[in-house]
């Protein structure tokens, strides 16, 4: 169960609907940086490399792909990814190329000097939730509508900043492209720096007439409703991927993503542990003795069970198939365990404790294994 996994098209960098070129040349970006055959001894870079290589092979399947964008990591796991293999690339010998061969070799390294804009498409923040579900919704799965305030684009201005009926204007002092350049002479000759415009703050933009409801931010906070399929086997500390429902992006870029962490409540009988389920059944003396027809519970109702003469307590009955669905392959599911629990009785009357005492004064260690073998013991001991 993945609960503290990043988000795959952030670790290579790219927008969630990025085109399958676009994924596989973030990925082998990703890949020359970290590859560990190119970074020996650095265990940091081999992590990296394999976070990389899980992304690139959910990612670049388009099923699995499909099932990370609606369930977010609860969806793809133990989908049998391989942190050994290249993904995309043949061979690391493929690697070694891609690696080389975008400077011609050896010779002519250099930088194309350009600095990043602040005006540029950004992509939103990400904002994240809490949902409480019942234990029995996590086993099946539901439908949920949920309220969720956040940053949304302001209905006012339209996300502009502006007041309605003005216009934003084009920065002077970078004319529009957010940053500056500065130059100065040096001992080394003519050096040139690049940074951020003063006046427009690297919007390229200058709002003189902000928007009243949202001060020129674009941005106010909204609620709304947002209907959420929650996967049957989910479980407690999960986490949902509600991609594009974060905040609005920066600059025309992509809304981020809504991440919901899924809280389940306890159940008053059944206990979980990964996909089976374990409860306890409590049942008579006479019940354990002489053997019964007993109701054992699960998740998909009682079921009937014949245990033998003799059942002891602690004894643990196996059902195959009566537990959790497997998040996205609801034909899977693991076993309910149900443990034996011999109650004694309490509160007698007379004439039962009576009847108990005449039991007890015709039974004998043989009739008792333990007890027998305790004995058998304890005259070895002392002979």
């Amino acid at each position: 169960m993945a609960q503290n996994k990043r988000d795959y098209y952030e670790i290579l960098g790219v927008d969630k609907n990025a085109s399958d070129k676009e994924i596989k040349k973030a990925f082998r970006q990703v890949a020359k940086k970290y590859h560990p055959d190119l970074k020996p001894d650095d265990k940091e870079a081999e992590a990296k490399f394999k976070e990389a290589n899980e992304a690139y092979s959910v990612l670049s399947d388009p099923e699995k792909r499909k099932k990370y964008d609606q369930y977010g990591h609860a969806g793809v796991d133990g989908q049998g990814f391989d942190p050994s293999s290249f993904a995309g690339f043949e061979s690391f010998e493929d690697i070694f190329s891609d690696f080389f061969g975008g400077f011609g070799g050896f010779g002519g390294f250099g930088s194309s000097g350009t600095a990043a804009r602040n005006n540029a498409p950004r992509q939103g923040n990400d904002t994240r939730y809490r949902i409480s579900i019942e234990f029995m919704e996590a086993v099946f799965g539901l439908t949920k509508t949920i309220e969720v305030t956040q940053k949304d684009t302001c209905s006012t201005c339209d996300g502009s900043g502006a007041k309605p009926g003005t216009n934003v204007k084009t920065c002077a002092t970078c004319n529009g492209n957010g940053t500056i350049q500065e130059r100065s002479q040096s001992l080394f000759g003519m050096s040139i720096q690049t940074r951020v415009c003063p006046d427009c703050r690297g919007n390229g933009e200058i709002i003189e007439d902000p928007c009243v409801d949202c001060n020129g931010s674009g941005i106010r906070n909204k609620r709304k409703s947002l209907t959420v399929k929650v996967p049957a086997g989910i479980d407690n500390g999960e986490v949902l991927t509600l991609r594009g429902q974060g905040e609005p992006g920066v600059n025309g870029g992509p809304y981020g993503n809504l991440y919901l962490e899924v809280m389940v409540k306890p159940h008053e009988i059944f206990k979980r542990q990964g996909y089976d389920i374990y409860c306890e059944v409590p049942i008579s003396f006479g019940q354990a003795a002489l053997g019964a027809e007993i109701d054992i519970p699960t998740v998909d109702g009682n079921v009937k069970y014949k245990i033998n003469e003799g059942t002891q307590p602690g004894d643990v009955i196996t059902l195959k198939g009566k537990g959790v669905p497997h998040v996205n392959r609801d034909e899977i599911r693991g076993n309910h365990y149900a443990t034996i629990d011999i109650e004694v009785p309490t509160k007698l009357s007379d004439e039962q404790k009576a009847l108990i005492a005449k039991f007890d004064d015709e039974t004998t260690a043989e009739n008792y294994e333990k007890s027998s073998s305790f004995i058998d013991k304890i005259k070895k001991l002392f002979s």
